[in-house]
């Protein structure tokens, strides 16, 4: 280092140290001056993302970075893979509406970060979350002989417990191997608010609040997006999977009649499929893998809800029978927000009309013709 210089240090970013070489006569300036250089070398720096992008699923840091702050500021990007995609920029750009801030894309935003210092940190498997993983059954009529619905592996639970996409801890856990994970395995995880499977108990209707009965859910199932509003002010952001086709989830303006945190849930095929209900069903008790996850919001409207799911991973990317569902870790944050009497509004296709299946008349089978006489018949005049 040069004679009368002294050194300090600044983050720009987290994980980026930054050491500035400054002239000891520069301590002799007005305070004003070391101030402005400081904040001149603490601006938020966009994303960089590479290009090419390195093959799926290696993480992208800075992406990943943004995935973070966005989930926890409840503008969720979907499951955290850090990597660009559709929902990280809808999140992305939700979140700079709300505050005021110029829409960009990811690698142009200048978002300060420093809120989230650490990338990653460890969890250890603990004995008592070996009672939330189990056998799971595919088939309904099964799972309705079950007092539980649990994950099927530790690195479900995980998935959820952490919201990541299991392809994200396989590859930041390499070599260990996800199928042979036991208590006593230390994992590394992004620093988000851990989903706790283990605080949720039944509760058939949550109280109401009254505060929040102004508030009002808008979605939008062309976007595939949930925001939680307050006058002009954007609360929150979900991605969603609405229903689409035939069951599609139906425009217009309801109401949350309740929220029942475990719900249970009757499965009917005929109710799934063509939505009127049937005496050919099952009920499927609670657990994380009940086909509406762990919350179900009713609204006035028969069989329409807004609920968690059993397929975190699909969210965004599939359809559902009517309803509009979000993952598990998302759906636990928003009814705290939210509250029974609040006004939810759908935009987005209405339905479309079930193909009219005509059947065809039967035509009447042809005369039967006569039998043939055999020699006996012929000789004796027998027909």
């Amino acid at each position: 280092m040069p004679e009368n210089f002294s050194v300090v240090k600044i983050h720009r970013r987290p994980f980026e140290l930054h050491l500035v070489f400054v002239h000891l006569s520069l301590m002799k300036h007005s305070l004003v001056t070391l101030l402005s250089l400081l904040l001149l070398t603490s601006i938020s720096i966009s994303a960089v993302i590479p290009d090419p992008l390195p093959p799926a699923p290696e993480p992208i840091e800075d992406i990943l970075r943004l995935q973070i702050f966005l989930d926890t500021q409840l503008f969720g990007p979907g499951k955290l893979d850090g990597r660009p995609g559709e929902f990280t920029t809808k999140a992305l750009k939700r979140y700079q509406h709300a505050q005021g801030l110029p829409e960009t894309e990811l690698e142009t935003h200048s978002l300060d970060l420093t809120s989230v210092p650490e990338t990653y940190t460890t969890y250890t498997i603990r004995p008592e979350d070996l009672q939330y993983v189990g056998d799971l059954p595919r088939q309904p009529s099964a799972q309705s002989r079950k007092k539980y619905l649990p994950y099927d592996s530790l690195l479900e639970f995980l998935t959820e417990r952490f919201h990541s996409a299991p392809e994200l801890l396989e590859f930041i856990n390499r070599p260990l191997k996800m199928s042979a994970l036991k208590p006593g395995d230390i994992l590394k995880v992004p620093t988000v608010q851990p989903f706790l499977i283990e605080q949720l108990t039944e509760v058939p209707k949550l109280p109401e609040v009254p505060e929040f009965q102004t508030r009002v859910i808008k979605i939008d199932t062309r976007e595939k997006l949930l925001g939680l509003w307050e006058g002009e002010k954007l609360l929150a952001s979900l991605p969603i999977t609405p229903g689409s086709g035939h069951l599609a989830t139906p425009p217009g303006t309801w109401r949350i009649l309740g929220i029942t945190q475990m719900p249970t849930f009757r499965w009917d095929k005929s109710v799934l499929e063509y939505g009127v209900r049937s005496g050919n069903f099952y009920e499927l008790p609670i657990g994380p893998n009940n086909p509406v996850g762990v919350m179900w919001i009713g609204l006035n409207r028969a069989g329409i809800g807004i609920h968690g799911t059993n397929q975190p991973q699909t969210i965004g990317r599939s359809a559902s029978h009517g309803c509009m569902r979000t993952a598990n870790w998302d759906v636990v944050r928003l009814v705290k927000m939210i509250t029974q009497g609040m006004s939810v509004t759908i935009e987005g296709p209405p339905p479309s009309p079930r193909p009219v299946v005509v059947k065809k008349a039967t035509p009447p089978p042809p005369p039967a013709e006569p039998p043939k006489r055999g020699f006996f018949g012929w000789l004796f005049g027998k027909k």
